[in-house]
């Protein structure tokens, strides 16, 4: 069965998330804590699969999440989110999340994550979603890894 559902942009899904990180968000040591990294990795994800499904959508899995260097209060938080697979109800998103010196500007990539959701229609169930559309040879290569990584899942099931 071929969809009928046009394809969409890996453009058109990208959201950014930019937050303050204030001292309760602070584990004992000072640096924000990873649940609350987590969270908002979770977040814009899940925006930008809404963004493209334009439906709601659930987190099915998330592929790792390594912290590379510490957020500490007072630094910027800010997360990139864009769709970069899709199969027939699911959606992938990468989120890649820096850390911000808001008085120098001195920005760190401090992780990328990978989250897979799926999309539901009004009464619960899974959707069919568009289908994604390259733009740039960055974004093919992206979404060529992505099928990989689905793969990878799919046979670890």
């Amino acid at each position: 069965m071929t969809s009928s559902i046009l394809p969409k942009p890996i453009s058109a899904s990208r959201v950014t998330i930019s937050q303050l990180m204030h001292p309760e968000h602070a584990n004992l040591l000072g640096s924000v804590h990873g649940g609350w990294i987590m969270k908002l990795v979770d977040e814009a994800a899940a925006l930008a699969c809404m963004r493209h499904a334009q439906k709601k959508v659930v987190t099915v899995a998330i592929d790792s999440m390594t912290f590379r260097h510490p957020i500490r209060i007072g630094d910027l938080i800010i997360l990139n989110a864009e769709v970069t697979y899709t199969g027939r109800t699911s959606l992938e998103a990468e989120v890649q999340v820096l850390a911000e010196n808001p008085i120098t500007g001195e920005r760190t990539h401090t992780n990328t994550a990978y989250l897979v959701y799926v999309a539901l229609d009004n009464k619960g169930r899974p959707t069919q979603v568009p289908p994604l559309k390259a733009e740039t040879e960055d974004e093919k290569r992206k979404m060529e890894q992505a099928v990989e990584r689905q793969k990878r899942r799919l046979e670890q099931r």
